[in-house]
């Protein structure tokens, strides 16, 4: 009797350290940084709410045919160390394969390590620093081999803004060059298209005038607006996003400035129309998937994952959570092909960002822009969708006015 209560729990604890090792091939862990409390909270949480949605969504799918996505979301307020200490932690402990990442100033500090760790990151971070993955522009400050974002980047972005403005400057039969300035915060984020964007504003023709500096939190920037009104500048970049474009827009309506908005894509969404209210008049804003009562194919998903969080769904979702939702489906899809091509890690993601070419992650159709990553080169996606917003009498609305397409000029590479 004895003997066999012995085998017995030899068998036991056999049977449980096979289970445990299973259980251990059948999970890989993501990590997931956001800000849910610091100064880009405004568009954070619903950012971080698509990626989190799309996570269990997954997983109650099937996962990674058959393999389920460890996750833990940690709210790093936007600061640069806890940023970092997270990612240290979840490489060491939790053998990260791949992690669904955040803001500007974290992300490229981050570079050296997620390259020599051989660790994917999905930026929510479109800097165009970030894009070129061998260093093969020699302006590239630091070569990001294993950083990946959605969307076009911040500098293409902007680029396809003046392409917009030249043409409307033209439209409205303006005279001799149109001036332009930068607004924004002096900080990573903000400053990521600022020199790429005027070089290129100054190439078109425009008269490119000092950039103005606007904190990122909400203040009284009426000092900046006069500024601004002064210099004459006809269209205004707008780097910041949230709080601090509400008050730039009265600030500036106060002391009555008139120029032409265009703002970055945190920048522009209904929820800013909104509390800006009868404020908002012809803002331009670019964004990179449709709008939550849009019906194209792929909404029907988004809707049925936003039901992770929101079963009833009623809850009406802005641009920068769909972002989110496909953000999370591209990697998704390259975890899938690294499980059938040598098994999922890091480095057999990264390759299977490289297979598809015009890739539009299944089921989301119509939703998330067909991209082509490669190698050499890390713009993911290079067409950039113009609209206009506009609060009229209760009602926000938002139209396309533009799709520029950006060439994939080798000196716009990493820049």
């Amino acid at each position: 009797m004895h003997n066999k209560l012995k085998l017995s729990s030899v068998f036991v604890c056999c049977s449980l350290a096979m289970s445990n090792h299973v259980i251990a091939q059948d999970s890989v862990f993501v990590g997931h940084l956001a800000d849910m409390s610091g100064p880009t909270s405004f568009v954070g949480k619903n950012y971080a709410d698509g990626v989190r949605d799309s996570l269990a969504y997954i997983n109650e799918n099937g996962g990674i045919n058959g393999t389920r996505l460890e996750s833990e979301t940690i709210d790093y307020a936007y600061k640069v160390p806890q940023a970092i200490a997270s990612y240290k932690k979840w490489y060491s402990r939790k053998k990260m394969v791949a992690m669904q990442g955040w803001g500007t100033a974290d992300t490229e500090a981050l570079i050296s390590f997620v390259a020599r760790d051989k660790v994917p990151v999905f930026s929510a971070s479109y800097s165009g620093h970030l894009t070129d993955p061998t260093g093969k522009n020699p302006h590239t400050k630091k070569p990001a081999p294993y950083n990946f974002f959605y969307g076009a980047s911040y500098s293409d972005s902007c680029r396809g803004l003046v392409q917009w403005a030249a043409q409307d400057w033209q439209n409205k039969g303006g005279k001799g060059k149109p001036k332009f300035t930068h607004l924004g915060a002096n900080h990573p984020f903000p400053n990521a298209p600022k020199e790429a964007c005027a070089e290129y504003a100054t190439e078109l023709g425009f008269d490119v005038q000092p950039a103005i500096v606007i904190s990122m939190k909400p203040g009284d920037f009426k000092a900046q607006c006069l500024s601004l009104k002064s210099s004459g500048s006809n269209y205004g970049y707008i780097g910041n996003l949230g709080g601090s474009v509400l008050s730039l827009v009265k600030s500036c309506n106060t002391v009555g400035v008139d120029i032409q908005f265009m703002s970055n894509i945190w920048g522009g969404d209904k929820k800013i129309f909104n509390a800006a209210g009868e404020g908002i008049k012809d803002y331009i804003f670019p964004t990179m998937t449709p709008f939550w009562e849009d019906e194209m194919p792929g909404m029907k998903l988004v809707r049925e994952i936003s039901k992770q969080s929101d079963p009833s769904g009623k809850e009406q979702r802005v641009h920068h959570y769909v972002r989110g939702v496909c953000s999370t489906f591209y990697m998704k899809e390259a975890m899938e092909w690294a499980k059938e091509n040598g098994g999922i890690t890091g480095e057999n993601i990264k390759k299977g960002m490289y297979v598809k070419k015009n890739w539009v992650p299944k089921g989301l159709e119509g939703v998330c822009l067909a991209a082509n990553w490669s190698k050499d080169d890390h713009r993911g996606v290079n067409q950039v969708n113009i609209y206009k917003g506009n609060y009229n009498k209760g009602n926000v609305t938002a139209e396309k006015v533009s799709v520029v397409t950006l060439e994939r000029r080798d000196d716009w590479l990493g820049y």
